[in-house]
């Protein structure tokens, strides 16, 4: 048993926290407390821009999940940062969890342009409210940055207005890519031995 464990490879471990080297600037005024996906995602779409339109562009990472995120990254790689405002199911938790009598909804149903009932009127509210948050903050960007790009990720889809379509790259692998990108550059630029990986 022990001469197994002698043949055995000790890798090198990284965790992406604040002080992991990164390949883009972050400009983040709280560093430590930036999520580490949001930080991946963010270069996961730098990294992914020249592959989709041949060169670096500003993007914008728009991440579905628990919660909403919003991330900015510029083309020539600065972080400048993002929102976060509450996601699919928290929202409809929440309109259960802190009122009387709404019901706790699914938020897969009946869909109809204006709300007819209580179910539909909970899941039109909060289904188009989150179309109209992003298509806003995506507009709000395009003013500033009209080449931008849009990624999309996270486990929640949204229906978006034709004239965003075109700008938005889905992609629910960004956030790995991200991590590959961030220990391809730590690889590429320290001494840390990689070789047995």
């Amino acid at each position: 048993m022990l001469q197994h464990i002698h043949n055995w490879h000790i890798h090198p471990t990284i965790v992406l926290d604040d002080c992991t080297p990164l390949p883009i600037y972050n400009h983040y005024s709280t560093p430590q407390t930036l999520g580490a996906d949001r930080l991946a995602a963010v270069v996961g779409a730098y990294y992914e821009a020249p592959l989709l339109t041949g060169e670096h562009a500003p993007a914008l990472v728009i991440d579905l999940g628990t919660a909403i995120t919003y991330d900015f990254i510029t083309s020539d790689g600065h972080y400048l940062g993002g929102n976060i405002s509450p996601g699919m199911d928290m929202r409809f938790r929440a309109l259960h969890a802190f009122t009387d009598k709404l019901p706790l909804v699914d938020p897969h149903g009946e869909h109809p342009s204006i709300g007819h009932s209580t179910d539909t009127a909970i899941r039109c509210g909060i289904l188009d409210g989150i179309r109209y948050e992003i298509e806003g903050t995506i507009r709000q960007f395009l003013v500033k940055y009209p080449q931008l790009l849009i990624f999309l990720t996270g486990g929640d889809a949204i229906d978006f207005e034709e004239t965003s379509k075109n700008r938005i790259f889905a992609d629910k692998f960004l956030v790995a890519k991200g991590l590959n990108y961030i220990l391809q550059y730590i690889k590429d630029n320290t001494e840390t031995d990689f070789q047995s990986l």
